[in-house]
């Protein structure tokens, strides 16, 4: 049976859509709850994400050896990302990790806990651990900042846009002009059972808020910008989910190879889209240039300050400056019966730089550019 948030009875709850039809979109008023939401007031229901727990004396040092991150020695209550791979290093899970001292808490998209916690059993053999996936028990409530009423709940801190020790930056900014550093997103662990009583009289923000100041923060989501080929480096997500000089995990040939001596053959791009149609494209639209198809549209939103935006993985040679095309089939037909196409134009601010990679003899701050 699907999970339904007990908070879409709230007034004017409008259910999502997708993977985030569990949950609220909106409450009424969008716009107004992405601005209470960027400025810590509201608190988004994410009580659909998946919550695996790993406890016993050996989870940290095994789940340092199946993933990308070093986990070894990580204080209690501290957060972190890491990233499961197949052996050509794409994405498998993309996994929020806070520990608690005697248990791990892994968070994931909805629908991935179960094969999450499957996974991790097959990988148990004799070590002290025991995998559970609990995600029927605990809720998970997003916000920018502190919440009084969850005072004494463990949440994960997410360590975007900061590089993490280990890490590296693909991106063609610095980290303190960034725009992750205007989202602090933490999520927090609430017992299920308590999600009512703890949000009653909590400001609420639903998805399309969440998603908007997501988007705008260049953070990519599993699911969304992840496909059947992402590597990291193309999501620059080497900065926070990989330490790059710890060894023997699954994809670690490639995360090495391409960060040395290659380039990622995508990279993450945000758009800018014309707002004069009212109107946003679907997902997995084409992102087009001179009539040729150079990418797909993986996210989109209405953004408070900055109109229609979107995420995008386009190929790394696409000309930055080259103003593109996000081509929408309506699913309407003209009256000839040929598809009704909608599109859009879009301006790149580049997220992944194109000559992101190949570091080896590379001078230091070859990535700066002006945002």
């Amino acid at each position: 049976m699907e999970y339904t948030s007990p908070l879409l009875s709230r007034p004017s709850a409008v259910a999502g859509a997708g993977v985030d039809r569990p949950v609220a979109a909106h409450y009424g008023q969008p716009l107004k709850e992405q601005r209470a939401l960027a400025a810590g007031r509201a608190v988004a229901d994410l009580s659909h994400l998946g919550v695996v727990t790993v406890s016993g004396p050996d989870r940290l040092s095994w789940l340092d050896t199946l993933s990308s991150q070093r986990l070894n020695g990580l204080a209690e209550g501290s957060s972190a990302q890491l990233l499961l791979l197949d052996l050509q290093g794409r994405i498998d899970f993309d996994i929020r990790l806070v520990d608690d001292g005697t248990t791990a808490w892994l968070l994931v998209e909805p629908g991935l806990a179960e094969s999450l916690a499957a996974f991790l059993d097959r990988m148990r053999f004799m070590l002290r651990v025991e995998v559970q996936n609990v995600s029927a028990d605990w809720a998970v409530v997003g916000s920018t900042g502190p919440v009084p009423a969850f005072e004494g709940l463990l949440s994960w801190q997410d360590p975007w846009p900061e590089v993490t020790e280990g890490g590296y930056s693909y991106a063609a900014v610095e980290v303190e002009q960034h725009p992750g550093r205007d989202r602090p997103w933490r999520e927090w662990l609430v017992p299920q059972a308590e999600l009512v009583e703890r949000t009653e009289g909590l400001e609420l923000a639903g998805m399309m808020a969440v998603e908007a100041l997501r988007i705008a923060a260049w953070r990519p989501r599993q699911g969304f910008e992840t496909d059947n080929r992402a590597i990291p480096h193309e999501l620059d997500l080497i900065r926070t989910a990989v330490h790059l000089s710890k060894g023997c995990y699954k994809g670690q040939e490639t995360i090495a190879r391409v960060h040395n001596l290659g380039h990622p053959p995508r990279r993450l791009v945000l758009l800018q889209l014309d707002g004069s149609q009212h109107t946003l494209p679907s997902l997995d639209s084409p992102v087009v240039l001179d009539g040729r198809t150079v990418g797909r549209l993986s996210s989109v939103a209405q953004h408070h300050e900055m109109g229609p935006i979107a995420l995008a993985l386009i190929k790394r040679n696409v000309d930055p400056a080259a103003v593109l095309s996000v081509v929408d089939a309506t699913g309407s037909q003209d009256p000839d019966g040929n598809p009704v196409e909608e599109t859009y134009a879009a301006a790149q601010e580049v997220i992944v730089a194109p000559e992101a990679g190949q570091v080896v003899g590379r001078q230091s701050g070859f990535l700066r550019a002006p945002r």
